[in-house]
């Protein structure tokens, strides 16, 4: 099941909702613009906010995922737009990251944290930042209490770590990080690159995979996902966090 669940993503413009601008904003709230930096990428994906940001830097980004698939995607496309001298490709799980003590003037987790979590996050990813150093985290938060029981219902089983804004803010205080910017990702960030062409992707595989009963309960669960935050986009959805190391 796991090789249908990738070929689902194989073509999408995105794995999961954000923007080049979201991107952009985010870098550049960390001032490193102009100096010559290293960047960890974690969970990275195809890559998409990995090119961006390889356009905006003087320097280097090691692009972390356990998926090779996803990994080559990225090389290739960095090959493609002549940024292949600044994108280091490596299959890590974000669990189990292995560098050096202080190397990181930045590290990124966009839309990928909650792999892990995002206090775990903070924690795993501290000594890897210089001091000084920044995080940029995108995070799938509530936005509202009292949450109706089936929306409820679905993230117990598919994000049960999801808090609220104010409670990753505390989080990022307490783990030793100052919160330098955080901002709202636009429900439209959903939509356009993510949802509107995993709808249609989800079409194309319940015809493919007609026969196959456990393929198309796990497409109706990736439905759901859709039908629940058309539904109840007021109540969550993603926020930015930018961080700076103080401790």
């Amino acid at each position: 099941m796991n090789e249908i669940f990738y070929e689902v993503f194989d073509t999408m413009p995105r794995l999961g909702p954000g923007s080049a601008e979201a991107t952009k904003k985010a870098f550049k709230a960390t001032g490193l613009g102009s100096k010559r930096i290293e960047i960890l990428d974690i969970g990275c994906g195809t890559g998409a906010q990995t090119l961006v940001l390889a356009k905006m830097i003087n320097g280097k980004i090691i692009a972390t995922d356990n998926y090779q698939p996803f990994l080559d995607t990225l090389a290739d496309q960095a090959s493609t737009e002549n940024l292949s001298d600044k994108i280091i490709c490596k299959n890590m799980d974000m669990a189990k990251l292995e560098f050096e003590e202080n190397q990181f003037d930045l590290i990124w987790a966009e839309g990928s944290i909650y792999h892990i979590g995002f206090a775990n996050g903070l924690r795993k990813i501290k000594s890897f930042l210089k001091p000084n150093g920044y995080a940029a985290f995108s995070d799938l938060n509530w936005f509202k209490r009292n949450h109706p029981k089936e929306l409820a219902a679905f993230f117990a089983n598919e994000c049960p770590d999801m808090v609220s804004v104010e409670e990753n803010i505390k989080l990022i205080a307490d783990n030793g990080y100052k919160l330098i910017d955080f901002f709202r990702l636009d429900e439209s960030v959903f939509w356009e690159p993510y949802y509107t062409p995993l709808e249609k992707r989800l079409s194309t595989m319940r015809k493919k995979y007609a026969d196959n009963e456990e393929a198309l309960a796990m497409f109706a669960e990736l439905q759901l996902e859709i039908d629940l935050y058309r539904k109840y986009s007021d109540y969550y959805g993603y926020a930015f966090y930018i961080m700076k190391n103080i401790s």
